[in-house]
């Protein structure tokens, strides 16, 4: 099992980023939430990973943070929920963010992440909202900040993004690109309309 690595950056493309470490190249996929903090191309990171073999392939998942991979191995845990999901969860909400949902059963705030329907978004609530204290960062009975318990600004990144991806563009796409043009004061549709008119100036 590969449990952590320390190398250089030699390329950065969401989800996925390539690592030198001792001569070898390593393919890691990391969520959103680790790519933001990550150094530039050619500065060195360390990494604690998750290794999922398959039949046809081996996959190697890298995080910032023990915590990311410690939820991300939790959610493999639940019905129908695969690695690529686990990812959407991790790029879309943090911990404490996602044990609110759960325990608030707020079934909108997690079909907001994108793959996410409501038949797995009742899933995730039926396998885990007894198991709150298991899931890795989450702080019980959070204030909720208004009604339905989602904070307005992640909840208006959250509608970009799914509108960004209705639109045609890849989960880790849609959230980094409503990241970058989130100003802290727009709505959704603000977010939405700076991130096209960013990628058409490309």
């Amino acid at each position: 099992m590969i449990g952590r690595l320390h190398g250089r950056i030699l390329s950065k493309h969401p989800p996925q980023l390539l690592l030198d470490v001792g001569g070898v190249g390593y393919e890691v996929e990391a969520p959103m939430s680790t790519f933001y903090d990550l150094p530039a191309v050619g500065e060195t990171v360390a990494l604690v990973t998750h290794l999922v073999v398959r039949e046809d392939a081996w996959s190697l998942y890298g995080f910032g943070r023990e915590q990311e991979r410690a939820l991300f191995r939790r959610l493999l845990k639940v019905t129908g929920v695969g690695a690529k999901m686990a990812l959407a969860i991790l790029s879309s909400m943090d911990a404490a963010r996602f044990a609110q949902s759960i325990e608030h059963e707020d079934l909108d705030a997690l079909i907001r992440v994108p793959g996410i329907g409501r038949k797995t978004a009742q899933r995730l609530v039926m396998e885990l909202r007894d198991s709150l204290d298991v899931i890795p960062g989450s702080v019980p009975h959070l204030p909720e900040t208004r009604a339905g318990g989602a904070d307005p600004r992640e909840q208006a990144l959250a509608d970009a993004v799914s509108a960004l991806v209705a639109l045609g563009y890849r989960p880790v796409d849609a959230t980094r690109m409503a990241r970058a043009a989130d100003d802290g004061t727009g709505g959704a549709e603000d977010i939405i309309r700076s991130a096209l008119r960013a990628a058409s100036a490309r």
